[in-house]
């Protein structure tokens, strides 16, 4: 069977039985696209039966050398690692040439975080904008992403029919299709509630499109806000709310933890609320108090009691 056949199915594979989204299988793909691409450049003429821990070893030198970062490094690993275990599962294989296949080490990065009253200022500086419309929306999209720490794509796709803000819930359609249940508060839900009365039926009502008719946030036209499209608006309100940090929509995914769990909430309630399938992806979050860590230091550091 041929490298092209293989990665056809493999794409079957990502799509149906892991239930990946279109970005995360078009990344897998790609992914085995550079593999195939250095096998030809080496002149190796292997079928996957052939390949062997020193070929996948040799490839690895390679991407390294191409200057990829070892965030991209590691992926790649991942996406090989998961081609052969496709392949064991489909008995096209009786032994599996990555699981000996090490990967980078990747230092994990503290993320940016916004305070409270940074936040504010992006609320704030909504004031600038002209449009009434767009100031009802951008700030639902502000106080959504802050008080649900959505990721990007969850707040694109956040249906009318998941909102259940009369008794605070939204349910969110998170990685893998994986539905989970997310607390809105007060400020949000008013937010969402403001902004939906004017779109739907206020003096800026907004033409929908078909096939938009259940989506939450529309641009002017009546479709669907792009992920580039909230950046490109968050990026706007930084500029103008006098923000020097690098601030994008998952920035307010890690400030909503970070003051949960600054605030004293239980780590697992955290977790299930940003949808991490592991406890330790959601514990980065209680190492950045910074102001707890060196306030502790004064207090109980023997070098700093008098």
């Amino acid at each position: 069977m041929k490298w092209k056949s293989l990665i056809k199915g493999f794409e079957g594979y990502l799509m149906l039985e892991r239930s990946l989204s279109g970005n995360s299988v078009q990344a897998y793909l790609g992914d085995m696209d550079k593999f195939t691409t250095f096998l030809e450049i080496k002149n190796y003429d292997l079928s996957y039966k052939e390949i062997e821990l020193h070929h996948l070893e040799e490839y690895i030198h390679w991407i390294n050398d191409l200057g990829l970062m070892a965030s991209s490094q590691a992926r790649i690993i991942s996406g090989l690692k998961a081609f052969y275990k496709y392949l064991l599962m489909e008995d096209l294989l009786d032994t599996n040439p990555t699981d000996l296949l090490e990967g980078p080490r990747i230092a994990r990065k503290i993320p940016t975080v916004l305070s409270y009253e940074e936040i504010n200022l992006l609320l704030n500086a909504l004031e600038f904008e002209k449009d009434p419309m767009l100031v009802l929306r951008n700030k639902a999209i502000i106080e959504t992403l802050y008080a649900c720490g959505l990721r990007v794509t969850e707040l694109t796709e956040l249906k009318l029919s998941n909102l259940f803000l009369e008794v605070g819930f939204v349910k969110v359609v998170g990685k893998g299709n994986k539905e989970r249940l997310v607390p809105i508060g007060n400020s949000a839900a008013t937010a969402i509630k403001l902004y939906l009365n004017d779109v739907l039926h206020g003096r800026h009502s907004t033409k929908i499109k078909p096939g938009q008719e259940d989506i939450v946030f529309l641009n002017r036209r009546g479709r669907q806000l792009t992920r580039v499209m909230i950046y490109t608006i968050i990026k706007k309100l930084t500029g103008l709310a006098g923000i020097e940090k690098s601030v994008s929509p998952h920035t307010f995914r890690h400030s909503f933890a970070t003051h949960l769990i600054e605030g004293g909430a239980d780590l697992k309630a955290v977790q299930d609320m940003l949808g991490h399938e592991s406890i330790t992806t959601t514990e980065i979050y209680m190492h950045m108090d910074i102001d707890y860590l060196r306030d502790t230091i004064l207090n109980f550091h023997p070098r700093n009691k008098k």
